[in-house]
């Protein structure tokens, strides 16, 4: 190694050693041949980026080393895994082609690294981010271990997101929760989605992700304690039931025990179930699901159960082959605790996912839920010319559900689908052409709406007439990824063969017109009136919403090409030439509040505070370039900050507040509490005049004995917002306060 130009001799040591470390955490045997190859990869990739170090100053080599390792101790993967997952970014970062990896290490290793080299192509799309997820995704259906590797990629990526300027931060938080935790949870990698889902909070929602890891921090001795307490009567009974096993307990996530604070509306303090307990049990398969109930009885025999929350996924397992039984039971000092009862052998799919998966297929009896999957992914996949956003949004709308409805087919299949879906979703599950083609549906042997919500046990025929054919409403109808995807795959081949006769008319215009390259002239029209889509161009023209000559008029043509005349107004959908503009600051206004854009003063810009979140000056925000309302300011945790982020990343820009207290925000509160009679409105808008805080609106309504308020007011910052919460919290009768998100 001694080409090594850019790396110390103490750098190197470190990097032997944790190349040294990674292959002793291999959980799968290998040959000598093996491990040959692997220190063939490890060398190549230690070489080829020599030249090369991360944000945080240490050599890049210790991320490839760093993702093989998870890999390799947390997911499973062997030695052919392990050798992609060194060379992951070679062929991206560094001067080695695909072909060279082709040569030295075959055919299956390239086309892994392939399927993790990002696409050149999609720097040219409207979101270069779905463009290259989309790419990964579709390797599922070639090799998961590709999925696999990006996954251990982006794990390694979130550990270490302190190095990245804390712009870049919420990027990256914002497409992990966006796409990647979501696929973990698709593909069973129950840790992997935790921590993701942790580390996301912690960069998009610092405050409250300080606040509970505080407090848990705070309370984690009296917790141990309180487990003991819990065990130590259940380990007499569990040892007379005869089977080896293992039981603890183990806190709940950071990010889950926020999301039970902001659901339920109550302080850290009243969030009792702030830890589960697990018993996973050695036995044989055949005696997994007797001995997992005979601990059920058991624990039960000493602790009340909520029968409400048990939850028996070993008889039916998730989608994503989890299988665990989980009750509720109350214990000491009437406190709920959950109790997750497995095998080891469920607890390793539970774990690993997919790649534990592998190891067991065919021991189970149950279907199997992964290719049932990988189906679905198919089917989103099938239409080329999909919009990458679009099928990002359908991706997740297959993945991303914790709750599920079991169906039954006339034959007595059982069909599982997301809990929401409808007898329409049903219809497209069973085939595409059942759902292209689906009348009427039966359910329970009655006609029911296409939109009827399933339930568990609902049992469903579908009737189908071959003259019936989608239309835009059922796209309302749906809920799963599937069905939309197919349903816009039909809509759009409908309006391909409207706008066909419209296409030709063009392709004859431009050809009088003597333009050369017509391919060319089509996506410059195309882009600047519908957004880039050939068939929506088409099909306007064919219904005469747009005439060839209006479609025309903006462009002249020169040396045989279409083009805009010089300095246009670009329209709205004109996306990339409207944001390059805007970002040389070709329109720039006066703006309204005390920022820093991208470093440079705000009021250089034109900007506005976005209304779907209302920031309020020491939020955490960024700047959000639209296509024609100039710059928008949306706080990070916005309903709709994940979707920007991940999808318009190259719209994205840093946005931070001076120190000012001039001016004013709206920012809104939903109160809730006792109704006792008359002067309610009276005490909540004293409280708040005496704050010397100014309401904007003011709504109320009563039920039952109960009052929802919704308060929007002027505050100058997030500290003067805090104390407004903390006041209304202390009025009688007042339960709750609570930003509006």
């Amino acid at each position: 190694m001694a080409e090594v130009l850019d790396i110390t001799v103490a750098e190197q040591v470190a990097i032997e050693q944790a190349y040294e470390a990674m292959i002793a955490s291999l959980r799968t045997p290998f040959s000598r041949e093996d491990r040959e190859q692997m220190d063939r990869a490890f060398r190549l990739a230690n070489y080829s980026h020599r030249h090369q170090r991360r944000k945080s100053s240490e050599p890049y080599i210790f991320h490839p080393i760093a993702v093989a390792r998870i890999c390799a101790e947390e997911i499973g993967l062997g030695p052919t895994a392990i050798c992609a997952a060194l060379l992951h970014d070679v062929v991206e970062d560094t001067p080695v082609t695909t072909e060279e990896l082709q040569e030295q290490f075959g055919e299956r290793i390239a086309q892994m690294v392939n399927g993790l080299t990002k696409l050149d192509s999609a720097y040219q799309s409207e979101s270069q981010q779905a463009e290259n997820f989309k790419k990964v995704l579709s390797t599922l259906v070639v090799d998961v271990r590709i999925v696999l590797i990006k996954m251990a990629d982006r794990l390694h990526n979130m550990r270490t997101i302190k190095s990245m300027p804390e712009h870049k931060q919420l990027k990256i938080a914002a497409e992990t929760s966006y796409i990647y935790a979501p696929l973990a949870h698709r593909l069973g990698l129950y840790n992997f989605r935790s921590e993701f889902l942790d580390l996301c909070m912690k960069v998009l929602e610092r405050d409250e992700y300080n606040s509970v890891a505080r407090k848990l921090q705070e309370t984690k001795a009296a917790r141990e304690k309180y487990i003991e307490s819990f065990i130590a009567p259940l380990r007499e009974k569990l040892d007379e039931l005869g089977y080896r096993y293992r039981i603890f307990g183990r806190p709940k996530s950071i990010y889950s025990i926020a999301n039970k604070i902001k659901k339920k509306q109550v302080p850290f303090e009243q969030i009792y179930d702030l830890f589960a307990v697990r018993v996973i049990l050695d036995v044989p398969r055949e005696k997994e699901k007797l001995a997992a109930w005979a601990v059920y009885s058991t624990i039960t025999d000493a602790y009340q159960a909520v029968p409400s929350r048990l939850k028996d996924w070993i008889t039916i397992p998730k989608s994503n082959g989890y299988e665990s039984l989980h009750t509720t039971v109350v214990g000491p000092g009437a406190r709920f605790v959950e109790v997750q009862i497995r095998s080891e052998r469920m607890n390793e799919i539970a774990e690993r996912g997919f790649a534990a998966h592998w190891k067991y297929k065919g021991v189970s009896n149950h279907r199997d839920v992964y290719e049932q999957w990988f189906e679905s992914v198919r089917d989103i996949l099938d239409n080329p010319n999909s919009d990458t956003v679009q099928f990002l949004g359908d991706f997740r709308a297959n993945s991303f559900f914790n709750e599920e409805v079991y169906v039954y087919t006339p034959d007595g299949d059982m069909v599982a689908l997301p809990k929401g879906s409808t007898a329409l979703d049903f219809a497209f599950s069973v085939h595409s052409m059942v759902g292209y083609h689906c009348v009427s549906i039966l359910c329970d042997e009655r006609i029911v709406p296409m939109s009827y919500e399933l339930r568990n046990g609902d049992r469903l025929r579908v009737n189908t007439s071959p003259s019936q054919k989608p239309n835009p409403s059922w796209l309302d109808m749906v809920k799963t990824g599937k069905a939309k995807a197919k349903i816009r795959q039909s809509l759009k081949e409908e309006k391909r063969k409207a706008g066909e006769l419209a296409r030709e008319a063009l392709l004859r215009r431009l050809k009088k017109l003597n333009v050369e390259d017509e391919k060319h002239a089509i996506e410059v029209l195309a882009r600047y009136h519908t957004g880039g889509s050939h068939v929506d161009l088409f099909y306007d023209i064919g219904r005469e919403t747009l005439s060839i000559a209006q479609v025309l008029k903006p462009f002249i043509v020169e040396h045989g090409k279409l083009t805009l005349p010089a300095a246009p107004a670009a329209p709205a959908q004109e996306k990339d030439a409207d944001s390059k503009g805007r970002r040389n600051g070709t329109n720039r206004i006066k703006g309204h509040t005390k920022l820093l854009i991208n470093g440079e003063p705000g009021d250089q810009l034109e900007y506005s505070m976005a209304n779907c979140c209302n920031p309020v000056q020491g939020d955490q925000v960024f700047a959000y370039l639209t296509s024609n309302a100039g710059l928008k300011i949306h706080r990070v945790i916005c309903p709709n900050a994940e979707n920007l982020m991940a999808n318009y990343d190259y719209r994205i820009m840093k946005a931070e507040w001076v120190s000012t207290t001039e001016h004013s925000f709206v920012a809104e509160l939903q109160l809730t509490g006792l109704d006792s009679g008359k002067g309610v409105i009276e005490r909540i808008s004293h409280e708040i005049a005496e704050m010397d805080l100014d309401i904007r609106s003011f709504q109320i309504a009563a039920e039952s004995g109960t009052f929802t308020a919704r308060v929007s007011l002027l505050v100058r910052n997030t500290d003067q917002l805090l104390l407004a919460r903390r006041g209304l919290q202390n009025l009688d009768n007042v339960s709750t306060v609570s930003r509006v998100e």
